[in-house]
């Protein structure tokens, strides 16, 4: 697919956008030493040697491609991702930094996340990446115990965890841990004890997540046996009690924390903003005045490569239909405690609040939501039944 002109996203629509929401930027960084067995992300075995400056090339030719349509507009977070993007060294993250800086204009707080996992870091490497201009870190622990690691087929153990979370508390005034629960023979005790020591190093920020079986895995061909959805169910009551006791408040469906550390690229997800995504199979959302376009990068990295420095990063795009625009904000608004304004899906969709209407008066008629004029947010039954409360936005 070649890069379109301009004029063909600039031209008349059924849309009616008052204003550009807030713009983000994801890269993806496609290696990993190993994939894992539960992973259905876009990541790859990495090969002996990796090839770090052709790909950040290639990230830099997609970007300069894409310019044309986020022209004039102010990036306010960029989160790196992978895969596992600690693999890159310091000095490649600071060269795709400054490139990045060199193309496009960052708010002066911007948000930059770097995703890395406790087995890729040696002492002092997470302070280079913070020199190379990352602000915030996002250790893949999973689990703290050796057992769930090796069952879930991570290539650190507890002590690495440990040590890496502690790293980065030193070189990071905002870190994010990821967790996992209903793992396989995980106890409730069990699942206890990884939120005690998560909980011990004191991080601003955790994510948490309930172990899945997604197709294409290697747990969907030779599934393991998970806890039960009840077991299940009292562990997720159970990390919302306990970090609520430690100061982190649940503001998303899977996401904890302390006040002023929320993370905004996400966020900014979540309540329906704009992202450029540039790497193999990144996605983007970009909106323009009558209407929001969807794309997707190449995904296998070196046929990525290829196409991106040909300047043809892009194998899909579509425009988003008026029929699946309610869906799709509510889909993420709805993932947030506090909801979101009404005004808000006016003027990120383009749509009148009356293509809502009919799915928010069967929400509150079965108490999935609580609203009044100007805001609705899911009750605590519809953050229960989140899947309920979202599919009654499906277009008919």
């Amino acid at each position: 697919m070649t890069q379109k002109d301009i004029q063909h996203y600039m031209r008349g629509g059924t849309l009616q956008l008052a204003a550009l929401p807030p713009l983000s930027l994801y890269i993806h960084l496609p290696w990993c030493l190993k994939k894992c067995p539960y992973c259905d992300f876009n990541s790859h075995e990495a090969p002996g040697e990796m090839p770090e400056q052709r790909y950040i090339d290639a990230l830099i030719a997609d970007l300069e491609a894409s310019l044309p349509l986020i022209w004039g507009r102010t990036v306010h977070s960029i989160f790196i991702g992978g895969g596992t993007p600690s693999l890159f060294s310091p000095q490649a993250i600071d060269r795709l930094l400054g490139d990045i800086r060199a193309r496009l204009k960052l708010t002066p707080d911007c948000e930059i996340t770097l995703e890395a996992n406790p087995g890729t870091f040696e002492k002092d490497r997470f302070k280079a990446f913070k020199s190379a201009g990352v602000s915030r870190l996002s250790i893949g622990v999973q689990s703290f115990d050796d057992a769930h690691l090796k069952a879930l087929g991570r290539v650190h153990d507890r002590a690495q965890a440990i040590a890496a979370v502690e790293e980065a508390a030193q070189a990071f005034e905002t870190f994010n841990l990821d967790i996992m629960y209903a793992l396989p023979g995980q106890t409730l005790e069990n699942q206890a004890q990884d939120m005690r020591q998560a909980l011990a190093l004191a991080p601003p920020h955790i994510s948490i997540y309930h172990l899945t079986i997604e197709p294409n895995t290697y747990f969907a061909k030779f599934p393991p046996v998970v806890p039960e959805e009840d077991t299940a169910y009292a562990m997720l009551d159970q990390i919302t009690e306990m970090t609520a006791q430690a100061g982190l408040q649940r503001y998303e469906v899977s996401a904890y924390a302390k006040p002023g550390h929320r993370c905004f690229h996400n966020v900014n997800y979540w309540q329906f903003g704009d992202y450029l995504g540039i790497g193999a199979g990144a996605h983007s959302k970009l909106s323009f005045a009558h209407r929001v376009v969807r794309q997707v990068r190449f995904r296998e990295p070196a046929l990525y490569m290829e196409k991106a420095l040909a300047g043809n990063a892009v194998t899909q795009e579509n425009e988003v239909s008026r029929a699946d625009l309610p869906f799709e904000f509510m889909l993420n608004a709805l993932r947030l405690r506090d909801g979101f304004k009404l005004q808000d899906f006016a003027d990120k969709t383009g749509l009148p609040f009356t293509a809502i209407q009919k799915g928010l008066d069967e929400a509150e008629r079965k108490g999935l939501i609580e609203r009044d004029f100007i805001h609705a947010k899911p009750t605590e039954r519809g953050f229960d039944f989140l899947n309920d409360l979202q599919a009654l936005f499906l277009a008919d």
